[in-house]
């Protein structure tokens, strides 16, 4: 069964950084369950061989597990965890810029026009072409010589997977300049850039190409939070890296990711990560640091 195999290679060669040979394929594995991580998502297919996952983005939460995968089609900040483990997945970091080479290459008519709104995150169940390609990319490990060449073929094979698997839509918006997805992805690089610094919802708007009105519509629809909620997300993600260096200064972290009160930030810490920031400082500094790609 390709699963199988796929499962057998992902073990042999899975690394502890998660990264491969391969240049944007990753490996990723978990070998306890229900620790909980939050991160940035990266823009990356997730293909789970063994295990499951929860994910939660804003008020949705996504559930996948062996023979599925999950597609995210913007940089968001996510959190999570293993609900069965031991847990190894398939990664592979997309690029819009080549589903947007690969779009051009399509007779027209032939997929779908884009619609509305899509959100940055879906899961599907993974069909048989998905899971070769991923066992033949995976095969090159154990003949390097072939990578340069044969890598590339079949990172365009998986990309047409996708375009034109069940969650499509969201990836080929991730491709298309003016669609939903990347105009959202504009406003979400402005704020993860700019996360210390207050900001308009006109200006984001503007500088998305979008009406107001729009923009709120269509920022809710991909990423799961009003741009406010996705700023504190950020903010508490970037502080929380923060404390773990310098665990003792929690009114200075609170004031260098924008706070100005530390008795908000220390309230909002609380609700988001289940503990004091101080608490959960010291926590971090005992353990491993939560992994950067958290789908995997």
């Amino acid at each position: 069964m390709p699963l199988e195999e796929l499962r057998t290679l992902l073990d042999r060669h899975a690394r502890p950084d998660a990264s491969t040979a391969i240049d944007g394929v990753l490996i990723g594995r978990a070998t306890r369950a229900y620790e909980s991580s939050a991160s940035m998502s990266g823009t990356v297919l997730a293909l789970i061989a063994q295990g499951a996952k929860t994910l939660a983005l804003g008020d949705r939460v996504y559930e996948y597990r062996a023979g599925q995968y999950l597609v995210a089609s913007v940089d968001l900040p996510v959190s999570g965890h293993y609900t069965e483990a031991p847990a190894i997945g398939f990664g592979l970091v997309l690029d819009p810029a080549e589903i947007a080479e690969l779009l051009l290459t399509v007779p027209r008519g032939l997929l779908p026009q884009p619609g509305g709104p899509t959100s940055a995150i879906a899961v599907s169940d993974a069909p048989d072409e998905l899971i070769d390609a991923a066992v033949r990319m995976l095969r090159l490990l154990e003949t390097p010589r072939d990578i340069p060449v044969v890598a590339p073929l079949i990172r365009r094979e998986i990309l047409w997977r996708l375009i034109t698997g069940e969650q499509g839509a969201a990836v080929r918006q991730s491709g298309l300049a003016g669609s939903s997805v990347t105009q959202v992805a504009q406003a979400v690089r402005w704020i993860r850039d700019h996360y210390r610094e207050s900001f308009r919802i006109d200006d984001l708007a503007r500088r998305s190409g979008l009406s107001v009105s729009a923009f709120h519509r269509h920022f809710q629809a991909v990423t799961a939070m009003s741009p406010i909620q996705f700023q504190k997300r950020i903010r508490l993600q970037e502080a929380r890296l923060l404390l773990a260096a310098h665990p003792n200064d929690v009114t200075g972290v609170s004031q260098r990711v924008g706070y100005d009160s530390p008795s908000q930030f220390s309230r909002e810490y609380r609700r988001q990560f289940g503990e004091p920031p101080s608490r959960d400082a010291a926590r971090l500094r005992e353990g491993a640091p939560a992994p950067a790609m958290s789908v995997l």
